[in-house]
């Protein structure tokens, strides 16, 4: 018994603690499942995670509204395979802010161009969600003799994936659930991204809100960027796996048959009742079907 009010006690410290010094608690749970996954942040032109030993290099890129953590629980099942990369994007996460530099997705696809230069890895294998997507997409276009494989997880870039309700009521003048202007609005965004979210600590959301906030009149910036950048011209001739969940809500699983179109060597996978972030909320299944892709390209 006085084992189970040691643990009942630990327990209720843990939540006072979660809700009493949230930025402590969120960097330490941070700290917790990068360890877990085999990453380690570094810094260089862009701050970034890195893991994984193999032969082959992965670069993932995250989306609008995210950053390098949203790949963190996804890479645990990678870095076994892969070399795992994972950057933060200009304006986002822990990059720099800088409302007068340009980020529409051939500026970001540059900086990514340096970044990896900067590691000397001339040639790997390229995944990305929403933003990250179209931007991975973009880049395989423009310098397809570094991508070895794209991996698209419910990838921007096409008419058809704007065409969802969502980019449809910005375009009007409308808001848009990705950009958190209050702290409420997180869970407004969260809730709009994912049918089956992961639990999140309360730390973790409010210090993830708070930064949100603060970003507010950057990240709108951005996100008019985004949808003016030229959607992507085909034919990108790089292997891809398309990803995409069928209850995505950010941009309209219309968009899987046209991004296929555009990239002749494609197959594409939809995962029913997932949102728009599989990785998160599907990443046994979406590991699983990426590692299988990558199983065939080797066989040939």
């Amino acid at each position: 018994m006085f084992f189970l009010y040691v643990l009942g006690g630990a327990a209720l410290a843990l939540a006072a603690a979660d809700r009493l010094l949230p930025g402590p608690v969120a960097r330490a749970s941070l700290a917790l499942e990068r360890k877990r996954s085999g990453l380690t942040l570094r810094h260089g032109s862009l701050p970034y995670l890195e893991g994984g030993s193999g032969s082959e290099v992965l670069l993932l890129v995250h989306g609008f509204a995210g950053d390098k953590d949203n790949f963190t629980r996804i890479a645990r099942f990678l870095t076994p395979h892969y070399r795992v990369i994972i950057p933060d994007l200009p304006g986002f996460g822990d990059a720099r802010r800088d409302p007068s530099a340009r980020h529409d997705m051939a500026a970001q696809v540059e900086n990514l161009r340096a970044f990896m230069a900067e590691l000397d890895v001339q040639r790997f294998h390229m995944g990305g969600n929403s933003m990250g997507g179209f931007i991975a997409a973009e880049y395989a276009a423009r310098y397809p003799e570094q991508v070895a494989s794209l991996w698209l997880l419910a990838p921007a870039g096409t008419d058809e994936a704007h065409a969802s309700q969502a980019i449809q009521h910005y375009l009007s003048g409308g808001g848009m659930p990705l950009l958190v202007r209050e702290p409420r609005d997180f869970d407004t965004m969260m809730a709009a991204c994912m049918v089956r979210p992961p639990f999140f600590p309360y730390s973790l959301k409010h210090v993830l809100a708070r930064r949100a906030v603060a970003d507010y009149p950057l990240h709108c910036s951005i996100m008019r960027e985004l949808v003016e950048s030229p959607k992507l011209n085909g034919p990108i001739n790089t292997p891809a796996l398309i990803v995409w969940g069928t209850e995505d809500r950010i941009l309209s699983p219309k968009g899987a048959a046209a991004s296929k179109a555009l990239i002749p060597n494609a197959r594409s996978v939809m995962m029913e009742g997932i949102g728009h972030l599989p990785m998160l909320e599907a990443t046994r299944n979406t590991t699983r079907d990426f590692l299988e892709f990558q199983r065939s390209l080797r066989s040939g």
